[in-house]
């Protein structure tokens, strides 16, 4: 049977460094993940991800396993350092970051994709994370709810208000490109 995080996190409290690996390995990827589709930024989406494992792993990190799982833990240290963080940052390119490899794709696409993830950017932080975590990192809505610590129809409700918003903010782009916004 695979430890779960909790476990791993009392282990390395303990001194384990593989467990430390483990659990790094294991919420690393999708933190980062995360902190870019946040921030729109790799290189602070980088030093976020790094960041939170580097305040687990001091004396005085705040997790408690009676307020919640440790992944959520995570999570909103990761919101936390991504708004401190921005502040002192130079803006990077404001486009989804998998387009930026894309050299000869269509300028439209390019344009409107900045401006969701732009307009994403604007969100209050619960309606960013439930259209994050739900629809860019299609994660399912119970898994979405225990991150976020509210109920199943919290989420629900937020990430349906934070469609509409963002429709709302996009559609002047759709009109004024001549593109019919579906």
């Amino acid at each position: 049977m695979e430890p779960t995080d909790e476990d791993l996190y009392r282990r390395m409290k303990k001194g384990d460094q593989r467990a430390f690996a483990e659990l790094y390995e294991r919420r690393e990827p999708s933190l980062y993940r995360y902190a870019l589709h946040v921030s729109g930024s790799r290189t602070l989406a980088e030093e976020v991800a790094h960041e939170v494992f580097l305040r687990l792993i001091r004396p005085d990190a705040g997790f408690d396993a009676g307020r919640g799982p440790l992944e959520a833990y995570l999570y909103g240290m990761a919101r936390n350092l991504i708004r401190v963080m921005r502040r002192h940052q130079p803006v990077e390119d404001a486009g989804h970051p998998a387009a930026e490899h894309n050299i000869l794709g269509d300028l439209i696409r390019n344009e409107r994709t900045a401006a969701l993830y732009a307009a994403l950017r604007e969100l209050p932080h619960h309606y960013r994370d439930a259209v994050i975590l739900c629809d860019l990192e299609e994660r399912s809505y119970d898994d979405v709810a225990r991150l976020m610590g509210c109920p199943v129809g919290t989420v629900r409700s937020r990430l349906h208000r934070a469609r509409m918003l963002l429709a709302a903010r996009l559609k002047p782009l759709s009109a004024s490109s001549g593109v019919i916004a579906r």
